[in-house]
């Protein structure tokens, strides 16, 4: 029985952060500067603390500044807006990632618009999502772009396929839409409450499963040949105790009809921090009108 290629994301992001690391040095020799990425986090939510060391030590490892700020669960929103101000004027920061989520006393929206756009390297303020869903130059969602950048690896072009995004968010569905029509891919975004979604994910000549329910597409819904990319982390247990990472797809059964897949984990996830430096070092060259290296 057949099996689909294993894309391996984790070997992608490291080449992607390898050539991060070449232009940050390149620029630093040759305009006397150095990318500043600023993270901040409130709380002490564990997954979200593993995150934040996760991207200072990668931020440090690609060459460029990285300023972190932890802050207690009680912090006020007036003092988490102060904060984000003052990067905001900062001008050894160039990208400021406020991690989610929030304290439920703190607007999340207002935080994330009083961000400025041009160093929303989360790409989530309005402004740049706009860009995003116009085809205008935006600072895009990490994720979203991390997966394009693994569905191209799977194929020699993505146009005219029929592309099925399961899953509706702001932060991975409705930007990974625009990302795939900038690619001239057919795009149906699906959801929980689509009709017969196992006919809509079945017609996918790529899916992109965004929709946090673990093993929710069953491998028999891929049609034969497509491309399957799981952003889905889900925790499951196994029982005495123990549990495992699964992804929103069904993976063995899945396996046997795609020709390409992502693991979980392995997959996504690790494009995710790769991509965030992109986005820092665009936004740094954007900031001092320098041209963005190709990376």
């Amino acid at each position: 029985m057949a099996t689909a290629h294993i894309i391996d994301g984790k070997a992608t992001a490291e080449q992607l952060r390898v050539g991060i690391a070449k232009a940050v040095a390149s620029l630093a020799a040759e305009h006397g500067f150095m990318p500043g990425l600023a993270v901040v986090l409130v709380g002490e939510d564990p997954a979200s603390q593993v995150y934040v060391r996760s991207k200072g030590k990668q931020t440090a490892e690609a060459g460029m500044a990285s300023f972190e700020h932890k802050l207690p669960a009680c912090t006020g929103e007036a003092e988490l807006l102060a904060l984000v101000d003052k990067l905001n004027r900062d001008p050894a920061v160039d990208g400021i990632l406020v991690q989610l989520p929030l304290p439920k006393h703190i607007d999340c929206k207002k935080v994330i618009e009083a961000i400025d756009p041009a160093k929303d390297v989360d790409g989530f303020h309005p402004l740049n999502a706009g860009r995003l869903a116009t085809g205008e130059r935006a600072l895009v969602p990490c994720t979203p772009a991390g997966c394009l950048i693994l569905a191209k690896s799977a194929a020699t072009s993505l146009a005219g396929m029929n592309a099925v995004i399961v899953g509706r968010s702001n932060i991975v569905g409705k930007p990974m839409a625009q990302l795939l029509l900038g690619q001239d891919c057919t795009v149906t975004i699906a959801h929980s409450r689509t009709r017969d979604l196992p006919a809509v994910v079945g017609g996918a000549d790529l899916v992109v499963a965004a929709v946090g329910r673990a093993e929710m597409i069953k491998g028999a819904w891929i049609k034969p040949g497509a491309i399957v990319i799981d952003v889905g982390i889900n925790r499951v247990e196994v029982g005495g105790g123990k549990s495992r990472l699964v992804g929103d797809v069904e993976y063995a059964a899945a396996a046997e009809r795609a020709s390409a897949i992502t693991p979980v984990p392995g997959g996504v996830g690790p494009m995710t921090i790769a991509c965030l430096l992109r986005n820092t070092l665009e936004a740094a060259c954007a900031r001092r009108g320098i041209a963005m290296p190709e990376v």
